[in-house]
């Protein structure tokens, strides 16, 4: 048998469903079933009826307008819980503490969990006040610079998906112009995409704001996000973008010592 050669599979409906979840793991967007079949050499039909088991179990997502098929929040959440436990957290730990000595602000790092943000490591300044963004803390990704910056580095589809209707959105503190619907965050992630960072102002804690960049994998998917925040008395608005380039150069080095590529 050569190296090119497939063995026949004793589970082949187990081994092709891996096979479509490593497949649409590889794109950065959304592919239509037709797609999937002719790219992994299956038939049309099983390759609808294993996606439809998929998506019942919310490991693909199904985008009706588009008729294209992406990782849904089950897989999101599988990767979230491998980044908790290796590499992201001990990687990201001596890299924000180091973070944290030079700017003197608290630090933390953060993955996607379904459309919320789940906070993984925090490092706390001295002399500085504890924050929600505890270890294990969850947030809605909307109203967080650290979930503001993965959704930015993610297909607006599947952003769209995320937030599907009104009922996704809430509310921690009341703000002006909050993001309460999708127009409105599609908006503010264009901006951010922009800029290159995110930015958070009081809707998490009155009085606190945070900046943060995406770390991304070898794709430029993003797997995670480094945040700083700090007392809006504390820092002018016009040194938030020198902040935020520590920070951004802080979440390329974390992309390089997890995926052993060249920040961007």
């Amino acid at each position: 048998m050569t190296s090119t050669e497939r063995k026949p599979s004793k589970v082949p409906a187990a081994e092709n469903t891996l096979r479509i979840l490593k497949l649409l793991s590889s794109k950065r967007g959304p592919l239509a079933a037709s797609t999937i079949a002719a790219t992994l050499e299956l038939p049309r039909s099983s390759v609808y009826h294993l996606l439809g088991v998929m998506e019942q179990s919310g490991f693909i997502m199904h985008l009706h307008e588009e008729q294209r098929y992406g990782l849904g929040v089950a897989a999101f959440e599988l990767s979230s819980a491998y980044s908790r436990q290796e590499p992201l957290s001990r990687l990201g730990r001596p890299l924000l503490a180091a973070l944290v000595d030079r700017i003197g602000e608290s630090a933390h790092l953060a993955v996607l969990h379904g459309r919320d943000v789940l906070y993984i490591v925090e490092e706390r300044a001295k002399n500085r006040p504890s924050l929600v963004t505890d270890v294990g803390v969850r947030l809605p990704s909307h109203l967080t610079a650290s979930g503001r910056a993965i959704l930015a580095a993610m297909p607006k589809s599947q952003v769209r998906a995320l937030y599907p209707n009104a009922e996704a959105f809430s509310a921690l503190t009341e703000v002006p112009n909050p993001i309460s619907k999708y127009s409105t965050l599609s908006a503010h992630l264009d901006q951010v995409r922009i800029r290159g960072y995110s930015t958070e102002s009081g809707e998490v804690t009155p009085g606190f704001s945070s900046v943060a960049a995406a770390v991304t994998d070898h794709r430029g998917w993003p797997v995670a996000a480094v945040a700083v925040t700090f007392l809006e008395e504390k820092v002018a608005a016009d040194q938030w973008a020198a902040l935020a380039a520590r920070v951004t150069k802080v979440a390329g080095e974390l992309s390089t010592r997890i995926y052993g590529r060249p920040a961007s």
